[in-house]
């Protein structure tokens, strides 16, 4: 059988519960936000059961449930703790046309009781059909840590905000971007607006739509497993009209996007490069102008050796709106993973993010890094994308007069949330790694901290 999840209105409806303890009182507790009638009848009743009871104005009766008992009413919950009595009630309200839930007795329900989210005006409602309550409860929990604090409060704003924004957009298209965009807002923020802030912001739309023909998302995917993006970068996955990514993305994230949206891949790894970056930005501008919602997803953060910034410029060149949403950064991330912090009390009060990216022959002649000054640093070195170029990033610090017993690691993470590390010292590190075939990219880190997880010679 498949129930069909209506939300019905039972304000004011007249409904029964029969019985009195927790089951009966767990149902109750469901109920009493939608304000119906209620009556409870049952030999026992428990004193909890009562309290709620009686702050509610709820008519509770103790004696055993009789069949007038049913009179006028539009629902009821067999709760009992006599199963065959709850039975005799389900078979009663269906000859009536009552609708019965029957705990336990999933044939005798003409509804079920699913687990609920409640919050002001936003009803949640999670059912498995009766195949496992433990499933449909854990939902509900996954889903209330994703719903605002402040829901109640949002809802009422943007239910106010409707007629408002009829003021000034006239276009029903239009007005119903603007509100789904300030619904976007709200959530993400956890917060409403006052009225200047809501002006500003409606005033800022309004332009936006005369100057551009519609947004950019600049999306940090995060690293390593698809469940470490942020829960905005992953609603701006599911609004997107243009999908456009790299290579560094757990696949696993493309499946939050709508079947209508166009998927562009435009990978970018060393020596594979499908699209330069003046063509990715010729793109981006292209599907915004074509009036899509583009959403750009990179791999870590955009800002953090991401070129997110390149490409944030060069809409705002051809006068697009874009906004960036972070994402978690390999740097801290894929040493973390592995056990090592980049920061640590007494040991390392500092990091610094390198790149090695474009090292060549000469690594500092290419990079303008000044060894001499990293050398002396007390904190942890990291460096992304410098796999290729371990050997000179080693030579450079010895050279420049670090201690060639620092212990480093290199480590590689997996989209499966697991890493592949190799630890040493700056002495012995390429050597180590050479033998290990370690898959790329990987982070390097550099300094005392990698000791804490990482047994070096």
């Amino acid at each position: 059988m498949a129930y069909f999840p209506f939300f019905v209105d039972i304000d004011g409806r007249n409904g029964l519960i029969v019985g009195g303890g927790k089951i009966a009182l767990h149902k109750l507790q469901k109920l009493l936000p939608y304000e119906p009638v209620l009556k409870i009848v049952a030999p026992e009743i428990s004193v909890d059961l009562k309290q709620i009871a009686l702050e509610n104005n709820i008519c509770v009766i103790e004696r055993l449930f009789e069949r007038s008992d049913l009179t006028q009413m539009y629902f009821v919950i067999a709760a009992s703790d006599n199963a065959d009595v709850n039975a005799e009630i389900g078979k009663l309200c269906r000859e009536q046309n009552i609708l019965v839930n029957v705990v336990d007795n999933k044939e005798l329900c003409s509804f079920l009781f699913p687990s609920l989210v409640k919050m002001g005006n936003l009803s949640i409602g999670i059912s498995t059909e009766g195949t496992s309550p433990e499933i449909a409860a854990e939902m509900r929990s996954r889903i209330a840590s994703m719903v605002p604090a402040d829901m109640d409060a949002i809802l009422v704003y943007l239910g106010s905000l409707r007629t408002l924004a009829k003021t000034y957009i006239e276009e029903d298209s239009k007005r119903a971007l603007f509100l789904k965009e300030m619904a976007r807002v709200c959530m993400d923020c956890n917060a409403v607006f006052d009225e200047q802030e809501t002006m500003r912001r409606m005033e800022s739309y309004i332009y936006c739509e005369k100057t551009s023909a519609t947004k950019v998302l600049l999306v940090g995917a995060g690293c390593s497993s698809f469940d470490l993006i942020t829960m905005r970068g992953l609603r701006a996955i599911r609004q997107a009209q243009v999908l456009v990514y790299d290579d560094l993305i757990d696949q696993r994230l493309l499946e939050h996007a709508s079947e209508r949206c166009e998927r562009i891949y435009v990978g970018k790894r060393s020596g594979k490069h499908s699209m330069s970056q003046e063509q990715i930005n010729t793109l981006l501008v292209q599907k915004a102008k074509e009036g899509s919602l583009v959403v750009r997803l990179k791999g870590g953060d955009p800002f953090v050796f991401g070129r997110g910034m390149e490409e944030m410029l060069a809409l705002r060149r051809a006068n697009i709106c874009v906004e960036y949403i972070p994402g978690v950064t390999s740097c801290i991330t894929i040493p973390a993973l592995a056990g090592i912090p980049v920061t640590h009390r007494e040991i390392s009060r500092s990091f610094h993010v390198i790149t090695g990216h474009l090292a060549g022959r000469d690594l500092s002649e290419n990079l303008g890094l000044d060894f001499a000054v990293l050398a002396q640093l007390e904190g942890t070195l990291v460096f992304l994308m410098g796999i290729s170029q371990l050997q000179q990033i080693v030579e450079g610090l010895i050279c420049a007069g670090k201690e060639s017993s620092t212990p480093i690691a290199v480590i590689h993470g997996s989209f499966d949330a697991s890493v592949e590390s190799v630890c040493g010292t700056l002495t012995d590190i390429v050597a180590k790694v050479e033998e290990s075939m370690i898959q790329k990219p990987a982070v390097i880190v550099i300094g005392a901290v990698v000791a804490l997880m990482c047994k070096c010679p």
